[in-house]
C-alpha cells in the first residue's frame, strides 16, 4: 500500500515509518528540509518536499496515496501552530476523499483533550471539554471524523515513551538536571497511562491492514502517578522532586503546568478489540531508570554513556 507519511524525521513519525517499511509498505514522507530528506532517502522512503503549511502539496501527495498517516505536529501551543495544523488536516482529508474510496486517514491525536477536570468522561465516546492542553487536537479531529470520501481513524495516543525520546520525557530529564528539581503537581498522586512508541506503531500498521473509522484510546500495561515520575527523574538525574501548588505551578513552569496537572487516564480497551492488537512494551519508568533514557540523562549531565 502506497502511505502518504507526515512527521517521518520526528520522533513518532520516524518509528512509524519504519514499521510501515517494514510491513511492506511503500511510504512517501513530508519533508521539510534538505537533512530531513536525506535522512527519509536512507530510511527508504519516496520524499515528498513541503511542509504542514503547503496544503497544495498535501492534497496532492494525499490523493496520490492510498492511505494517509498525520503524525507531525508543532507543539509550539501559537495561534499560528493551531492554524496550521488544522488546514493541514483538512489538506489531507481533502485530497484522501477525492477518490470517494473511503482511503483511511489516521491522525495522530492525544489524551489530554480530555482536558483537566478529574470528573470528565475520558472514553472515547465521551465529549470532549473546550478547555485542554491540546485543544488544537481536539479542533483536527473533529475536521477529521466529518470530512466525506475518507475512512477517519483517530488515536488519542498516552503518553508516548522509548528510544530515548518524547519530549515531555526528555524535557522534564533535562530540566532536572539544570534546575536540581523534578516538579510535580500538588501530591502528584494523579495516574497517566503511557505507551510504548514500537507498540503505537504496531498499531497503525494493524489499523491500515483492517482500517474501521472510529477514535480509539490507545494505552499499555502500566499507568503511573505524576509523583512516581518525579521520583523516577529524581533517581537518574539526583535532582529533588518537588511538589508545586496547583496554584501558583504556572509561575514557575508556564504551560507545562497544565499539562502536569491534567488527569492522564485513558479508558476503554477499543484500540486492543477492534484491530487485535496488544501491547508488549514495558513501563514508562523502568524506561527511564534503566531503559532508553539512560543515554538522555548520560548527555545531560555531560558524561559519557
Amino acid at each position: 500500500m502506497k502511505v502518504f507519511l507526515t512527521g517521518g524525521t520526528g520522533y513518532v513519525g520516524s518509528v512509524l515509518r519504519e514499521h510501515l517499511l517494514a510491513a511492506g509498505h511503500e511510504v512517501d514522507a513530508l519533508a521539510r528540509t534538505t537533512a530531513g530528506a536525506q535522512r527519509l532517502t536512507a530510511a527508504g522512503a519516496t520524499v515528498v518536499r513541503g511542509s504542514l503549511a503547503d496544503t497544495g502539496v498535501l492534497r496532492a501527495a494525499a490523493a496520490r496515496a492510498e492511505a494517509v498517516v498525520h503524525a507531525a505536529f508543532d507543539g509550539a501551543m501559537t495561534d499560528d501552530a493551531a492554524a496550521t495544523e488544522l488546514a493541514a488536516v483538512r489538506a489531507l482529508a481533502a485530497g484522501a476523499g477525492e477518490s470517494k474510496t473511503a482511503k483511511p486517514v489516521l491522525y495522530t491525536s492525544t489524551g489530554l483533550v480530555y482536558g483537566i477536570d478529574p470528573r470528565q468522561d475520558r472514553h472515547e465516546d465521551a465529549q470532549l471539554p473546550e478547555r485542554s492542553a491540546q485543544p488544537v487536537k481536539g479542533e483536527g479531529e473533529r475536521a477529521l471524523l466529518t470530512a466525506e470520501g475518507i475512512t477517519p481513524i483517530v488515536f488519542r495516543a498516552a503518553l508516548v515513551h522509548g528510544r530515548g525520546g518524547s519530549k515531555l520525557v526528555t524535557g522534564l530529564i533535562s530540566s532536572a538536571a539544570s534546575t536540581g528539581a523534578a516538579p510535580y503537581i500538588d501530591e502528584g498522586a494523579h495516574v497517566w497511562d503511557a505507551i510504548d512508541v514500537d507498540d503505537l506503531a504496531n498499531l497503525y500498521v494493524a489499523a491500515l491492514a483492517h482500517p474501521l473509522a472510529g477514535v480509539y484510546n490507545v494505552k499499555g500495561e502500566h499507568p503511573f502517578t505524576m509523583r512516581e515520575l518525579a521520583q523516577a527523574v529524581s533517581t537518574v538525574t539526583g535532582a529533588q522532586p518537588v511538589s508545586l501548588p496547583r496554584e501558583s505551578a504556572s509561575a514557575t513552569l508556564g504551560p507545562l503546568a497544565l499539562v502536569l496537572g491534567a488527569p492522564g487516564l485513558l479508558a476503554g480497551d477499543k484500540a486492543r478489540s477492534t484491530f487485535d492488537w496488544t501491547p508488549v512494551g514495558g513501563s514508562l519508568l523502568d524506561d527511564i531508570r534503566d531503559g532508553s533514557y539512560r543515554d538522555v540523562t548520560a548527555r545531560t549531565a555531560g558524561v559519557g554513556a
